[in-house]
């Protein structure tokens, strides 16, 4: 256990063993639980909404972390997200959902340069920009009832770019290039 605390950056393991989580800080009780998540040797560690309540400092320091673990043990890691920037940081590859359904993915590069459906394309809009006066980009419109989804593509009224088969047949996902999908039928007959 002192090996697994030491690996995922607890100053002092020998005396954190024998504290309880209320004794510490939140950066170090997400520390523990990657160690716990270590301590069975997976193969990939899902990582939901990890930097959630925890400061901008303690945030970097955590994701440089789980990257160094990364590398010294191959682990796979899943993050769970709303955070574009950790995105952009740390992942290989993105998988966009919007009401529960993957809607584009594709490398990182790919989904931030050229994003091809409408909703990942309002979420990079939305990004603040820094030094910019401009208002933020809000996209149009409610989140979908997940208990009562529309018909087409769940998305469509919210679209800006609407077309007349979205609200009744659902896209299948469309190929922007090799490794790039998206569920949108503005990208049918693009590419």
């Amino acid at each position: 256990m002192l090996e697994l605390l030491r690996s995922v950056r607890i100053a002092s393991p020998e005396i954190r063993m024998s504290e309880y989580p209320h004794q510490m800080s939140g950066g170090m009780r997400q520390r523990v639980v990657g160690a716990i998540a270590l301590s069975a040797g997976p193969e990939m560690i899902i990582a939901d909404e990890p930097t959630t309540n925890l400061d901008v400092t303690i945030q970097a320091q955590y994701l440089d972390m789980l990257k160094d673990v990364q590398r010294r043990t191959g682990v796979a890691l899943l993050f769970i997200t709303h955070n574009l920037g950790i995105v952009a940081k740390m992942c290989d590859r993105v998988a966009v959902m919007y009401a529960g359904r993957i809607v584009e993915q594709g490398p990182v590069r790919d989904i931030f340069l050229s994003p091809q459906h409408p909703y990942t394309q309002a979420l990079i809009a939305s990004i603040p920009k820094i030094g910019s006066r401009e208002p933020l980009y809000a996209i149009p419109g409610q989140p979908a009832d997940l208990a009562a989804l529309p018909g087409g593509c769940s998305f469509h009224p919210r679209c800006t770019q609407l077309l007349d088969r979205c609200s009744h047949d659902d896209p299948p996902d469309i190929a922007a290039s090799a490794e790039h999908q998206a569920k949108c039928w503005l990208l049918n007959g693009k590419h």
